[in-house]
């Protein structure tokens, strides 16, 4: 039987309005709300298409820094709209374990980075990412939702800092080398920390996902590798996040 799953109090504004992400994203590029909703018709096409003509492994950084824009907005925002109730198991999940200083990396649109800003148990959240348009958008946002002081918003993690908790959500995929971040998560977050991730290995069923990773080594090797530093947290949510914690020396010899 099925339960309906409640939420923190802090995240009633995402269950009422989504955070206001259309509001906002009509209110950041000054568009009437017809055009919106037709950008947002059309987004998902537009960014396969772009994918399909412009990108390349070995420029990844430049593809999302220079070239897919705001066109990122329509289709994150878009896919968050159509996809009410999985993002909110998802913002349920970063409630359960978001504490201290949160990064966010890869934020997209920040939904997640405005989630864990909500928390009383979060002191600040680092939001990073490449598009340039992203940023200013999720500053934007943060402003709107009066968490200026509690959200940094970035292009590059800053050197030398520890997190108490990292969220990244379809992020792994849109990268050459996914053992690289992972080893970069496991340096940057305290001992006790959480890490709550998920993935999209798959280019779809008609090439619709064509900036997807899916060599089935590079994503094997990947998953030997996070078996190998992390334990899964177990969580009730029937999503594809999931949560880690750093294995201890002495599971990690069993």
């Amino acid at each position: 039987m099925s339960q309906k799953v409640t939420a923190p109090p802090f995240l009633n504004d995402f269950f009422q309005e989504s955070f206001i992400i259309r509001k906002h994203i009509q209110e950041f590029l000054g568009l009437d709300s017809q055009t919106l909703e037709l950008k947002f018709k059309h987004s998902q096409q537009e960014m396969a298409d772009l994918g399909h003509k412009d990108f390349d492994w070995s420029e990844v950084k430049d593809f999302y820094s220079d070239k897919v824009g705001e066109l990122y907005l329509f289709e994150l925002g878009a896919w968050h709209l159509a996809s009410h109730e999985y993002i909110a198991d998802t913002l349920r999940l970063v409630a359960d374990y978001a504490m201290g200083k949160v990064l966010d990396f890869g934020g997209g649109i920040g939904t997640h980075t405005i989630g864990a800003a909500l928390s009383p148990a979060v002191e600040q959240v680092i939001y990073c990412d490449l598009n340039p348009i992203n940023l200013e958008f999720v500053e934007y946002r943060a402003k709107q939702m009066g968490l200026s002081d509690k959200v940094v918003c970035c292009s590059d993690v800053p050197e030398e800092v520890k997190f108490d908790t990292i969220i990244s959500f379809d992020v792994l995929e849109h990268l050459p080398d996914p053992i690289e971040c992972l080893l970069d998560f496991e340096e940057w977050l305290n001992p006790e920390g959480k890490m709550i991730l998920n993935w999209y290995f798959f280019k779809g069923f008609n090439q619709e996902y064509p900036m997807h990773l899916d060599d089935p080594v590079i994503v094997d090797n990947f998953f030997l590798k996070l078996q190998g530093k992390f334990l899964e947290v177990f969580h009730p949510y029937h999503i594809t996040a999931r949560c880690y914690r750093k294995k201890s020396p002495k599971i990690r010899s069993l």
